[in-house]
């Protein structure tokens, strides 16, 4: 059973250990985070968005008791050098504050006794390997000390980028996400670095910036210089869908692009890429695991111009990909 710690326990944090509860292969003994214990407790028990955890716990000091016998301590230390993994058993860390996002940051969890980081976003670094299930796991090496899962939004469009590969040259390339709010908006107008995120969350369609695209050329070298991108961040909590269009020489028609969507969905990324011919919304994507729910009914083929499109819950899909890299780490 793999030993995880948690720094940071919002929403990734916590939609991680929710799936790791559930994992017999996974055990979340230790979680750092500067709210207490009944607070996080709470916000673990009850969720907006997924439902009630399906299971009971009792609070024991700091502790979580739950009824399927795991455990987990709570701390709060703000100096991540201070957090005493080795103590709880603790070999991996994810870290999910966003905070610590470049190896020298990230590393400073290696002095408490962990032996490897998995930072749950894009690394700032361009040293720190990212990686994406179903698409470059086989390159990645998971003893590396710091690794990147990269972004939601990453682990969505990248197969869908993997696919087209084979079957076409890309010219260029844009990736647009309508993606749900974050935290990182304000819920009111109120002060904030982007204006436009300064503004209402739940009342606007908000134009801003993804690095998503950034990421691709990390995955895909060759993509360098052909591969850009944008976001609309949209008034729902969760549920985001990707965009991507691209220019080929190619001769493709819809039908291939599909019928090679559906192949790969059933075969070497079974489980991270999802196909369906159903008319869905993103509401129906909430709680899904898959990185990416391939929609075959909206494939456009127009003179060289392709257009595909690719659903995602941005907190499930992501954290059930984090939990595959702990497995395989």
């Amino acid at each position: 059973m793999k030993k995880v710690g948690v720094n940071g326990f919002g929403r990734i944090g916590r939609c991680f250990t929710r799936i790791a509860l559930l994992d017999p292969q996974v055990d979340v003994a230790l979680v750092n985070d500067l709210a207490d214990v009944k607070t996080l407790a709470h916000l673990l028990k009850y969720d907006s968005i997924h439902g009630n955890l399906s299971l009971s716990f009792e609070i024991k000091g700091n502790e979580l008791h739950f009824s399927n016998g795991k455990k987990i301590t709570f701390i709060s230390e703000r100096n991540p050098e201070l957090i005493p993994w080795a103590e709880h058993g603790v070999e991996t860390v994810l870290e999910s504050t966003g905070l610590f996002l470049t190896r020298e940051a990230a590393s400073k969890h290696l002095v408490g006794g962990a032996k490897n980081v998995i930072i749950s976003a894009p690394a700032n670094d361009e040293d720190i390997p990212s990686v994406v299930m179903g698409v470059n796991d086989d390159e990645v090496d998971f003893c590396d000390e710091v690794i990147s899962n990269a972004s939601c939004t990453t682990n969505n469009a990248a197969p869908m980028v993997k696919v087209l590969k084979s079957l076409m040259d890309i010219e260029v390339a844009y990736i647009s996400t309508v993606h749900s709010y974050t935290s990182d908006q304000r819920l009111h107008d109120a002060p904030h670095k982007d204006l436009r995120r300064a503004r209402a969350a739940a009342n606007s369609i908000i134009p801003t910036s993804t690095g998503a695209a950034k990421a691709i050329t990390r995955i895909f070298p060759d993509l360098k210089g052909k591969i850009t991108g944008g976001s609309f961040r949209v008034p729902v909590c969760d549920g985001s869908v990707t965009e991507l269009t691209l220019v080929t020489k190619s001769n493709v028609t819809v039908e291939q692009i599909n019928a090679a969507m559906k192949l790969a969905s059933e075969t070497d990324m079974k489980g991270i890429l999802g196909y369906t011919e159903d008319p869905i919304v993103s509401c129906d994507v909430i709680g899904s695991s898959y990185s990416c729910l391939f929609d075959a009914e909206l494939t456009t083929v127009f003179n060289g111009l392709v257009k595909v499109v690719g659903w995602y819950d941005n907190e499930a899909g992501y954290s059930n990909r984090l939990v595959d890299v702990v497995k395989a780490n």
